[in-house]
């Protein structure tokens, strides 16, 4: 099946001359194959220019829009020899040359000259095409591309940040790095790695490697942005009298004060212990009360258990 011109330029068939223009040059950029060495991206990039060699000149896209795909098979004289019209200025003799490939029909949309695009396509100079991307010519001289990968760090890593020695895989084998970690780096940070990224062609730069910072699951701490949050465990006694407690925090122990008559659940707040933030509020470390009871009370911690039973009037189930 035919490829629909407008289709492959992405543009409906009311399109402007600037339009077709504009959706080839942001197409040639992206399927180039200097710069795409996808599957099936030089195809692509044969069918854009296809596409424009046709929809950019307004004779051609005529013929395109009234015979469709067949159009190339149709006489430049149909009307003449139908009697419906005349080829008035289509052909040499009439004060301007005829079409003489794909490139006819004026200059290109980039600047250049008809015909001056090598492999590049109809009209295309792709020195100005890739020329402003790339500060020079794209032919022989592409960078490198980006690249990314994960980096799994657990929380006092990132916490405390420093330098990492860290051996990452690729398609191109294993290699070794030295990673500046900043202090207090949250999930899904990125870490610019300068020039170690794919490789350019020619003297084209490498581009850059990012790494995406992914926090391992804790057996200790939950985490919320900078905010962290840990459980902190605690008798009924020290839940109902109040107590002072340790509190583990990824550069320590702290301590933090339990008010009397705490329920579990409850949530303590440790202001600015929570991951650090060089540029602004470091975050929280939130002490989440879980009140144990003994699993297996003495005879005498039974026998206050049912004292405390008897005397008290306190029903955890009343609302009011």
């Amino acid at each position: 099946m035919a490829v629909d011109l407008y289709e492959a330029l992405g543009v409906p068939r009311t399109a402007s001359t600037e339009e077709i223009q504009q959706a080839y040059r942001a197409r040639a950029r992206k399927y180039h194959p200097d710069i795409n060495k996808e599957p099936g991206a030089e195809e692509r990039f044969k069918e854009l220019n296809e596409a424009y060699s046709v929809l950019s000149d307004p004779k051609t896209r005529a013929r395109y829009d009234r015979f469709g795909a067949d159009f190339r098979k149709i006489p430049e004289d149909y009307d003449e020899r139908v009697g419906a019209g005349t080829r008035a200025g289509t052909g040499a003799g009439r004060g301007r040359p005829g079409p003489s490939g794909p490139g006819y029909g004026g200059g290109g949309p980039f600047g250049g000259s008809p015909g001056s695009s090598g492999s590049g396509g109809p009209g295309v100079d792709f020195e100005d095409l890739f020329g402003g991307i790339f500060g020079g010519g794209a032919r022989g001289r592409v960078p490198g591309a980006d690249q990314e990968t994960e980096l799994v760090l657990t929380v006092e890593d990132a916490y405390q940040g420093g330098r990492r020695s860290l051996t990452l895989s690729g398609p191109d084998g294993s290699r070794s790095y030295e990673v500046n970690i900043p202090r207090g780096v949250t999930e899904g940070q990125r870490i610019r790695l300068a020039g170690q990224g794919g490789r350019g062609s020619g003297s084209a730069p490498p581009g850059d490697l990012y790494l995406r910072v992914r926090l391992a699951p804790h057996d200790a701490y939950r985490v919320d942005g900078r905010d962290l949050t840990v459980q902190l465990a605690l008798s009924p006694w020290e839940a109902a009298l109040g107590a002072t407690l340790p509190v583990t925090t990824p550069h320590g122990t702290a301590k933090v004060s339990v008010p009397a008559g705490s329920s579990g659940g409850r949530r303590l707040r440790l202001r600015g212990e929570g991951l650090p933030n060089p540029r602004g509020k470091d975050g929280d470390l939130y002490a989440e009360l879980r009140i144990m009871v003994p699993p297996h009370p003495t005879d005498r911690e039974r026998d206050l258990f049912e004292e405390l039973a008897k005397v008290s009037d306190f029903d955890p189930r009343r609302t009011s």
